[in-house]
Parts: C-alpha cells; sequence; structure tokens
C-alpha cells in the first residue's frame, strides 16, 4: 500500500491504480505552477512516485520529511505552493488529456489537501529532507506530454514511462 502522511499520524493510503492516477493528476498541476527552486524540488519528488520505474506499491512520502525551508517565510511559501497545486489539480487542469478517467482523484485530492492545510511546516523533523537537491530539481520538460519530467533520475515522465 502507497503511503502519503500528514501530521498528526494522518495518513492518505491508496492502491497502486490511485497511486498512479494521484501522481498523473498533481504533475499536471505542478507543471503549470512550479516556479521557483522549493517548487521544482518537490516536482522531481512527485517523479519519484512513478510506480513504472520504483514499483508498484513502494511510493508515498511524510510531510513532515520535507524539508519546507529555513525562514517562516520560506515554509509558507512552500506550502502556499503545495495548497495552489493541489486546488489547481481540484479543477481537473487537463484531465481531458489522460487516457482514463480518474473517478476516486477528487477524493484523493480533497483529503490531501486537508492533511497539507493543517500541517505546520515548522514541524517538520529535523535533519530529514527526502526532497532532491537543487542540482536534481524537476527542471526539465517532456515535449510530448507537457509536464516535468524526471531527469536526471530517469528519461521521460509519468507518462512515458506507463506508456500513454
Amino acid at each position: 500500500m502507497n503511503m502519503f502522511g500528514g501530521g498528526d499520524g494522518r495518513y492518505l493510503e491508496m492502491t497502486n491504480g490511485g497511486t498512479a492516477v494521484f501522481v498523473d493528476v498533481l504533475t499536471l498541476a505542478v507543471s503549470a505552477l512550479a516556479h521557483e527552486p522549493w517548487d521544482f524540488r518537490f516536482a522531481a519528488l512527485l517523479t519519484l512516485q512513478d510506480q513504472s520505474v520504483m514499483g508498484r506499491g513502494v511510493v508515498g512520502f511524510g510531510l513532515a520529511e520535507l524539508n519546507w525551508g529555513d525562514t517562516p517565510k520560506d515554509q509558507a511559501a512552500a506550502k502556499d505552493f503545495l495548497l495552489r497545486v493541489l486546488d489547481l489539480a481540484l479543477t481537473r487542469h487537463r484531465w481531458e488529456e489522460l487516457t482514463y478517467e480518474p473517478p476516486r482523484a477528487e477524493g484523493y485530492l480533497r483529503t490531501y489537501r486537508s492533511m497539507v492545510e493543517e500541517f505546520d511546516p515548522a514541524t517538520a523533523g529535523g535533519g530529514t529532507d527526502i526532497l532532491p537537491g537543487p542540482q536534481e530539481a524537476a527542471m526539465a520538460s517532456c515535449v510530448r506530454h507537457r509536464v516535468l519530467d524526471a531527469l536526471p533520475f530517469w528519461e521521460g515522465c509519468v507518462f512515458c514511462t506507463d506508456g500513454a
């Protein structure tokens, strides 16, 4: 089971198919909104949730594992970015381009948005940071699918690796 953790022991647990949908719709949104270095690092972390490459049932991360920034201003900006990504995904941004209908995606997004909204970045684990480094940030774009891709980890985006 793939798990995305929030604060206070809350988790969003999803099946492999549910996780693939969650990552797909977040990838469409994060690609449209990423502008700052933290945004691109988060996008890279999202690409690492690609089960076609990482393996099924083994992806996920906790909000407390992220380095949200060194100052309250940086933390607030990072949290605001993630909330804006979730809000854009909830508008069904580019979902018409998916090769399937994502029936549970809205529920997953609403649950995760609630978890992010309630999370205090200042409580994130000291010394823990699973965000890829600045040199590994998802800065390249998949021309075919118009989303940020997984370079330098592997060639292609989440849509290329699943054969879409």
